[in-house]
């Protein structure tokens, strides 16, 4: 006999409401917890590279160095850190540090492009680990306007004023937007 005889035809079956169910609960990720570990080496990390030399011998000389070497360390290291000194120790801004540095070394295209320059914040505050300065300019545009070029040449011209193992600076126009930005 066929087993399709005996079957009852389909019926459908009743309409149902769907209803979503709730959002579910946050849990606290892993990722806020990873952040702070890696901020919390990277403080560490900055502490202990601060007061090691480049011998990593935390500044004692060797029994086999002569007293004569040292000191001429001491004064090649200690230049960068005098010229910073004396710019600090003036009563000019240092957006007017910056000019006048530009003024004095840089390109006539950096020259020109100073002119715009109202503000330089961060420059004085240095560690050589994570440095970053801002220049503010009177430019309009972002980065999508016509002084994208100038914004490269501040960040040029502060790189060779402010030299730093890992810095970034930002150039920024008048509306606050980013115009360009460099490492340093």
């Amino acid at each position: 006999m066929n087993q399709h005889a005996h079957q009852q035809p389909e019926q459908p079956l009743p309409q149902q409401q769907f209803t979503p169910a709730p959002p579910p609960k946050k849990k606290r990720t892993g990722l806020k917890i990873t952040l702070d570990v890696v901020a919390g080496i990277v403080v560490v990390a900055a502490f202990a590279s601060g007061g090691q030399d480049d011998g990593g011998d935390g500044g004692r000389a060797e029994a086999g160095d002569s007293a004569a070497a040292a000191p001429a360390e001491d004064k090649a290291k200690d230049q960068p850190k005098a010229a910073e000194a004396a710019d600090a120790g003036s009563e000019k801004s240092q957006a007017e540090q910056f000019k006048a540095h530009v003024a004095k070394k840089g390109t006539p295209q950096q020259k020109e492009a100073v002119q715009h320059v109202t503000d330089v914040q961060g420059a004085d505050k240095r560690n050589d680990v994570m440095d970053s300065a801002e220049i503010h300019t009177d430019y309009t545009g972002g980065m999508t306007g016509p002084h994208t070029g100038d914004g490269k040449l501040l960040a040029s011209a502060f790189a060779g004023w402010r030299p730093s193992d890992n810095g970034l600076v930002t150039v920024y126009d008048a509306d606050g937007e980013i115009l360009s930005n460099g490492n340093y």
